[in-house]
């Protein structure tokens, strides 16, 4: 299943489900008038298909030339260079640069070579046993290593130091993402996941940390979940998708 399919599949998913979070009626916002993606959520997206499918990032972005556009000749190129890349994502070279070294240094860890070793992208629909609301989740790697079924997820941090790491994964809702995709392969799998983060910094010299989200962290997580989707729920079936005030 293609990125674009996964996104227009109708099921709930982690980041859509979390923008309840700021409030019913910015979710509802959102969802109508979807935002263009920001530099960082692109890089994001670009950093991702290297590690995970390098294959397919030839199909997805295209690398902008350097060509000054200041002048008739490079306006002339540049508009020749978008035409030809149509449906593509276009990046700059030094972000494209980034992600590679960023790619390089996960190639020489030999323990998140061993976890990304799975299956990757895989994705996993189900309906919620409380509200029957249709769910979806998409693991960035799902590996059996032993009698373990591991989560694995990939992160990109100014800070992947344990505690600091932590402190954003509160912050980003990763305790929500790690309990609602574990819901998701424990009903799909009828195993019960173990979910780690593989944490990698965005500046040199791209330090790495991996992290096992504790049984804490997943049921705060989980507590989470079943708020937004119970909210989510709600709002659905009264049509009152209120805002701050409760209205």
């Amino acid at each position: 299943m293609t990125e674009k399919e996964y996104r227009e599949h109708p099921a709930i998913s982690r980041s859509e489900l979390f923008k309840i979070s700021e409030s019913p009626e910015k979710f509802k916002y959102y969802q109508e008038h979807p935002e263009e993606p920001t530099p960082s959520l692109i890089f994001g997206q670009l950093f991702h298909a290297m590690a995970l499918q390098p294959e397919t990032v030839g199909e997805q972005f295209a690398v902008a030339p350097n060509i000054d556009r200041r002048t008739k000749a490079g306006k002339e190129a540049f508009a020749e260079f978008e035409a030809k890349s149509e449906n593509k994502t276009i990046v700059t070279t030094d972000i494209y640069k980034q992600a590679q070294e960023m790619c390089e240094a996960l190639s020489c860890n030999e323990f998140v070579q061993k976890l990304l070793k799975g299956e990757k992208e895989k994705v996993f629909f189900w309906d919620d046993d409380l509200t029957k609301e249709p769910c979806k989740c998409r693991t960035d790697c799902l590996i059996k290593l032993g009698d373990n079924l591991i989560v694995v997820d990939l992160k990109s941090t100014e800070n992947a130091e344990t505690e600091a790491f932590m402190k954003s994964a509160i912050k980003y809702g990763y305790d929500f993402q790690s309990a609602m995709y574990s819901k998701g392969v424990e009903v799909n799998t009828g195993k019960k996941p173990i979910f780690v983060f593989i944490a990698i910094e965005k500046k040199p010299p791209y330090a790495i940390n991996i992290l096992q989200a504790d049984e804490l962290f997943v049921r705060r997580g989980y507590d989470l979940f079943r708020e937004y989707l119970g909210i989510y729920h709600d709002c659905k079936q009264t049509d009152n998708w209120y805002g701050y005030l409760g209205k």
